[in-house]
């Protein structure tokens, strides 16, 4: 793609027309998306106003506007051009990534600039879509235990079991393990009808869900079935040795300092761990210390094991999740979710 054009000027707050050609009207057509939602994305976000005029992008905006609103452009047509599609996901990728306000300043983030991060699953391609992301699954692979802590949206969970996934259709472990604590969030939900593995499964349900996302059905339920694929509550790792696993331990908030120290020791030779969770969304009782604490503390500076830290800013859902959180942080500055 041409490098685009701008009038010359001296002050950079001033409107200005910048100018890119897009060869291919085809791929141009999807880069501006249906009626147009890609754009009326970026333009909502920058503050920028984009004209198509035939196989060329006009941006109207301010010198620093424009020219992040182009080099977004750029990306997501050169990823067209490589035969992949743009939803709004990821243009909310490149618009974050593009971003002067990540989670993580550019020293830290250049050792990571060799190429795009991909994580292949059988049904689909996942990508990070924040700075704190791309360096969190770059330190999934690279640790063998990791952990990812903050707010809850933020794809701590959804990227550690994309990894592992990953990992395990690569070869590189022979099991997936999944564990949670079974902890009741504020409701007493009584005695539930079934045998053991309907009472767990709820409180299950979210790694199933990410599981899913990554695997047929048919196969997710045949490797299941074949315990290759293990879904379990904290209480049934006690005893156990952990090799040649990936293995997840996620709202790690809600264990105690006893059943972090167990789980953490049951990692075994050849395999991965990665402990999640949400500082904020302790659901213990009063007076329990949060085990996932603890582990922040005693552990940091160990060599192996790296902490990944998220905020507000890294949130993937809807945007108004990452205004509730930020509300919620400012009126209890006892919470907050930086490290």
């Amino acid at each position: 793609m041409p490098p685009p054009q701008s009038p010359d000027g001296d002050d950079p707050d001033a409107l200005r027309e910048s100018l890119a050609e897009f060869p291919d009207n085809r791929l141009l057509i999807e880069l501006c998306g249906e009626y147009d939602r890609n754009l009326a994305e970026i333009e909502q976000k920058l503050g920028v106003q984009i004209l198509r005029r035939g196989n060329q992008i006009v941006v109207i905006g301010d010198a620093a506007s424009s020219t992040e609103a182009l080099s977004v452009l750029g990306t997501l047509y050169e990823r067209l051009e490589s035969g992949r599609r743009v939803d709004s996901g990821d243009v909310d990728r490149e618009l974050r990534m593009d971003s002067p306000g990540g989670s993580y300043d550019g020293d830290q983030l250049e050792m990571f600039r060799g190429g795009r991060i991909e994580i292949k699953t059988r049904k689909k391609t996942v990508e990070p879509r924040t700075d704190a992301q791309k360096i969190y699954v770059q330190s999934l692979f690279a640790n063998e235990l990791a952990f990812g802590i903050g707010p809850a949206g933020t794809g701590k969970t959804y990227l550690a079991v994309a990894v592992g996934v990953n990992m395990f259709v690569e070869g590189h472990v022979d099991r997936i393990i999944l564990s949670r604590p079974a902890v009741e969030a504020g409701e007493k939900l009584g005695y539930l009808p079934g045998d053991m593995k309907d009472k767990v499964d709820p409180y299950m349900q979210p790694l199933y869900d990410a599981l899913n996302d990554f695997l047929p059905g048919k196969q997710l339920a045949k490797l299941i079935e074949e315990k290759r694929i293990e879904i379990a509550p904290l209480a049934f790792m006690r005893g156990r040795t952990l090799s040649n696993a990936f293995v997840v331990l996620d709202e790690a908030q809600n264990a105690t300092t006893m059943q972090m120290k167990m789980f953490l020791t049951r990692l075994g030779e050849g395999s991965r761990m990665v402990i999640t969770g949400d500082r904020s969304q302790v659901d213990l009782p009063r007076g329990v210390p949060s085990g996932l604490s603890d582990a922040e503390s005693l552990l940091k500076g160990v060599d192996g094991i790296s902490f990944n830290y998220f905020t507000s800013k890294d949130v993937v859902r809807h945007p108004l999740v990452a205004r509730i959180i930020e509300a919620y942080d400012a009126a209890d500055p006892a919470r907050p979710h930086k490290p």
